[in-house]
């Protein structure tokens, strides 16, 4: 089983919650190595539409749909602009693409000025919100699970509404 979530946080990485979460199983290969199924690069596009929808909801937000490189398919950016964009996203690059300009992609990146840097290790956050969930990550346990992450992410989502009402109440 593979899980993709969308979670949302606030620029201050305060969890809002889970927005969406597409879980699948891939199905075996057939005699001529092709899988029976929706392509797995359909979660991206997925993922941005539930942002879109969300953003015609939230006009006063600024959403920004951050995304790994698997997402770097010519399909997510023409849903965008097909949805008029109504949310930013930022795509880990894969693919040194051909600007209308003439010039390259990564070749445009590096010329200009660093902005500034963000490394995080997204296994690192996948186990921590996994042990919320009863993963014990110990020596000889492998990866967390699909149930252990799904049940992490719910306790995460539960702890931010209680920050929500704490805050409403006055009492942080």
């Amino acid at each position: 089983m593979y899980l993709h979530p969308t979670y949302a946080v606030t620029p201050e990485r305060e969890p809002l919650g889970l927005l969406d979460a597409w879980m699948w199983a891939r199905n075996f290969k057939d005699g001529e190595g092709e899988r029976a199924q929706v392509g797995e690069s359909t979660r991206w596009i997925e993922g941005y539409e539930r942002v879109a929808e969300l953003a015609a909801a939230l006009p006063n937000t600024r959403l920004v749909y951050v995304a790994d490189r698997e997402s770097d398919i010519i399909a997510l950016m023409l849903s965008a602009q097909d949805l008029g964009t109504p949310a930013d996203w930022l795509v880990r690059s894969q693919h040194n693409r051909a600007l209308p300009e003439g010039d390259n992609l990564w070749e445009r990146l590096t010329s200009g000025t660093t902005l500034g840097e963000m490394a995080f290790r997204l296994n690192d956050v996948i186990r921590l919100m996994a042990g919320l969930g009863g993963f014990l990550g110990r020596k000889g346990d492998g990866e967390p699970g699909v149930k252990t992450i799904w049940l992490g992410l719910q306790r995460v989502t539960d702890f931010a509404a209680g920050l929500r009402h704490a805050r409403e109440f006055g009492e942080l």
